[in-house]
């Protein structure tokens, strides 16, 4: 990868991914994913559920997943990938799942679908997300919106892009004209109290809220400032991994909902533009809606 200086930034010249490196193979594996994903819909034959009858699987899914790993694998056959559809549902199954890749230099983390909901219904608003960690640290990150053909990237201090134009966050500094978005996981015991707890609290402080139903799609919106914020309680690391980076790279900051530093192992999000992270993280906090046993 070539990146851009600063001169050529201001200028908003697209930045060039070579063909080779793991930013071109994460790019290559979201959109051949996403390509077909978008030909699938209203097509699909198997309709499962994993922890809940919200929880949708569908043979998409799954597809896309093989599809996403044999990409990878063929480039980096010593890489290790955590992928939704190959983790057992439960929160105690992801936790395993993470700590194993740990182990691993590289670890990809995917998400074949993000928004299977919205998929199964037509509704569309999904996407393909993809993030590497070396060490721990998040060093790419790919979301791929195949309905609006929107390639959202990011590389680790090098910025994020959507289509090689540099993406930033909002300015906005006033909750009170912040359009917010958050979200309402599978979990209708542990995590939709809290979300909801949340909304209540907030929603009578700022302009608007929106919950498509993409973490993922959520959080690059973040990152290109098309919303100042976004919290969820409930997350899975392959929800949101991609996305963080695109955040911090646009310039943006990601804590858990207590102000904590975020780890790919982090379950309860808050992003935002930086300017309205504290209320954000205040509010959460005053209504009691952090996800945290306080």
């Amino acid at each position: 990868m070539n990146p851009l200086n600063s001169d050529k930034r201001n200028e908003r010249e697209p930045y060039v991914v070579t063909s080779k490196g793991y930013t071109a193979a994460a790019i290559n594996a979201a959109a051949k994913a996403g390509e077909w994903i978008k030909s699938r819909q209203g097509q699909v034959k198997e309709l499962g559920s994993k922890t809940s009858a919200q929880d949708l699987v569908t043979e998409v899914d799954k597809g896309v997943e093989q599809m996403i790993r044999r990409l990878i694998l063929t480039h980096y056959p010593d890489h290790a990938i955590l992928g939704e559809e190959g983790v057992t549902p439960g929160a105690d199954a992801v936790t395993a799942a993470l700590e194993e890749g740990r182990k691993h230099e590289h670890l990809w983390i995917v998400d074949p679908i993000d928004g299977t909901t919205n998929f199964v219904h037509g509704f569309p608003f999904y996407c393909v997300s993809i993030a590497l960690a070396i060490n721990g640290e998040l060093s790419v990150g790919v979301i791929y919106d195949p309905i609006r053909d929107e390639m959202f990237v990011a590389e680790k201090g090098k910025g994020a892009y959507m289509h090689g134009i540099p993406t930033a966050v909002s300015k906005e500094t006033e909750p009170g004209s912040s359009l917010i978005a958050m979200g309402f996981p599978p979990d209708r015991t542990f995590a939709q109290p809290a979300n909801m707890a949340g909304l209540q609290h907030i929603l009578p402080q700022i302009r608007g809220v929106r919950a498509g139903g993409s973490a993922a799609l959520h959080l690059a919106y973040v990152a290109a400032g098309r919303v100042d914020g976004y919290w969820e309680v409930g997350l899975s690391p392959w929800d949101c991994a991609a996305g963080v980076l695109l955040v911090l790279e646009s310039g943006g900051r990601v804590t858990d909902t207590l102000g904590n530093p975020y780890d790919i192992g982090t379950r309860h999000i808050v992003a935002s533009n930086g300017k309205i992270h504290e209320f954000l993280v205040s509010s959460l906090q005053e209504a009691e809606a952090t996800g945290f046993k306080l």
